[in-house]
């Protein structure tokens, strides 16, 4: 298999063909596959123990905030109309942040965390219609919040958690790092847990088993779809949290999340499921449902929102 290739590039890829050159010579071309898109479903409002969603959050990676402001990302923020929206990459300083966003009236509690060492790498934001009661920055490990990757909100209910997670890198380069990110992320969360249920949602960067992407085959050495990753996302599970967008549709395929810019793979749903909703289990008496909003352009990554009962 290719080695050392992003994983977006490798998803674009397809599987691995191993066949000699001259081998493809003689085979009658095959005609091109239609592709498979996943529509997603009317949302539903109601929870499985009857209550009626009162919460609404969505949450969409934008790779680069101010790039995604001027492809009119906040006309569908608004549309949507979620109770508080996360955003992840936003890959911008505080300073530098569109006039657009910081003066949206429909969110007056905003709050913004950015990478301190690189200007436009990174960062999360957090836009909210009422106030937390608290709001903290980071998980309290110098190594990791020097990044920008962790906002936490607390409400009466729950916490609410975003984060943007470590990409292991072109040839696995952070892997090492990102095993070590997963074990103390997993340790903050659980403690939090402890206190209050919480909602984590974000771009966790690990498409957790082979239904959750494309080409699973020839993607097993690429960041995003190691056993390493998996099985960080595998233990976060098994901490007492919950996959939301699983626990409602256990097998739903071509239902993805990200799509690299290169070779139509958008057009053709070559994707990955990288973008969760993550809920402590007391909260799934409450789940109402998972959307994937696909049709949301403005980035590589499209919006997911959460409805809830809290």
């Amino acid at each position: 298999m290719k080695r050392g290739k992003p994983a977006d590039e490798a998803a674009a890829d397809g599987d691995n063909d191993t066949g000699s050159a001259s081998s493809k010579k003689t085979k009658k071309a095959k005609e091109p596959e239609a592709p498979v898109m996943y529509d997603d479903p009317p949302d539903k409002m109601t929870s499985k123990d009857g209550r009626e969603a009162n919460m609404k959050i969505t949450s969409w990676n934008v790779d680069g905030l101010r790039a995604w402001v001027k492809k009119k990302g906040l006309d569908w923020v608004r549309e949507e109309a979620p109770d508080v929206v996360c955003l992840q990459e936003t890959k911008c300083a505080e300073k530098s942040l569109p006039a657009d966003i910081t003066s949206m009236t429909e969110y007056p509690h905003k709050y913004w965390a950015s990478s301190d060492e690189k200007e436009g790498y990174s960062g999360v934001a957090m836009l909210c219609k009422t106030e937390p009661l608290k709001v903290t920055y980071g998980i309290g490990k110098e190594e990791h919040d020097k990044e920008g990757r962790v906002i936490t909100a607390e409400f009466p209910n729950f916490f609410l958690v975003t984060t943007y997670v470590p990409n292991s890198g072109r040839g696995l380069v952070r892997l090492d790092y990102r095993k070590t990110w997963d074990v103390d992320f997993r340790a903050y969360l659980s403690e939090l847990d402890m206190q209050k249920p919480l909602v984590l949602c974000g771009d966790l960067n690990v498409a957790h088993q082979e239904i959750d992407l494309k080409n699973p085959k020839g993607n097993k050495k690429n960041a995003g779809f190691t056993p390493e990753e998996r099985e960080g996302f595998t233990q976060l599970l098994e901490s007492g949290f919950t996959d939301s967008f699983r626990e409602l549709y256990p097998e739903q395929a071509n239902a993805y999340t990200f799509w690299t810019y290169m070779m139509n793979s958008r057009g053709k749903n070559v994707g990955w499921r990288l973008d969760y909703f993550v809920l402590s289990s007391s909260l799934l008496p409450g789940l109402v449902d998972n959307k994937i909003r696909n049709k949301a352009l403005g980035s590589d990554h499209c919006p997911i929102t959460l409805h809830i009962a809290v």
